[in-house]
């Protein structure tokens, strides 16, 4: 916290949090595009029994999961989408009125490592990624109410009006992971998934980023560490 709200700091604090913004509606068009047309899901279809000929397997019965409706989920993301991109718009609004520019940062590991955790097969894929969209915004949450006391009024204000819409996109993607699996699964995969999350967040990290790890001491050993291992 102390390293996030130093003057320095402010235009790459802006400038990550509206590429989170950009890449937060990135992800739910690109959930919405994977599917368009159907939540695959692995069931029988009628009339047909699994030694009936070869291709009454798993990847040939990808049928559309019957326990979420299928526009809804549709239209939720994409109302969704259209939230965060006005946010991002505010966020480049407010960074165009102080003259900071808006410079190309690289991404923190944060999403990226989440979103390897994501199953391959379908619908456990759909489930991980609404869950690990859930923890986004839930941790974007977090960190907007703990920044908006320690800024200057507008950006204080900014960031604590934008409490309210993070928290409903954590509980909308929540509720429609839900809608595709048992209580006892999401538990189960957020039990895993926010144990991945909690690394991330509490290990050093080399890069200042809005979801980063602690920076601290030793992240000039680190950073050499990963260049040795890339």
């Amino acid at each position: 916290m102390d390293e996030a709200i130093k003057p320095e700091r402010l235009q790459d604090l802006l400038t990550d949090h509206a590429n989170c913004e950009r890449k937060a509606a990135d992800s739910a068009l690109a959930t919405m595009k994977r599917y368009a047309h159907g939540i695959p899901g692995i069931a029988i279809p009628r009339g047909r029994g699994l030694n009936d000929d070869k291709r009454s397997t798993a990847s040939a019965l990808r049928l559309v999961h019957p326990s979420i409706e299928h526009h809804a989920l549709l239209n939720k993301l994409s109302r969704l989408a259209r939230e965060e991109l006005r946010h991002f718009e505010q966020v480049i609004a407010i960074m165009k009125a102080r003259e900071l520019g808006y410079p190309s940062l690289p991404a923190s590991r944060y999403a990226g490592a989440l979103r390897n955790q994501a199953r391959a097969e379908e619908p456990d894929r759909l489930v991980d990624t609404l869950l690990i969209g859930a923890i986004i915004e839930a941790r974007s949450c977090e960190r907007f109410a703990v920044l908006a006391p320690k800024l200057d009024g507008e950006l204080g204000d900014f960031y604590h009006s934008l409490l309210k819409s993070e928290s409903r996109h954590f509980l909308d993607y929540l509720r429609l992971a839900q809608g595709v699996a048992s209580k006892a699964e999401i538990d189960m995969r957020l039990a895993i998934l926010l144990a991945c999350e909690r690394r991330l967040i509490e290990e050093p990290d080399v890069d200042f980023r809005f979801h980063s790890g602690v920076p601290g001491c030793g992240l000039k050993e680190l950073s050499a560490k990963r260049k040795r291992n890339s």
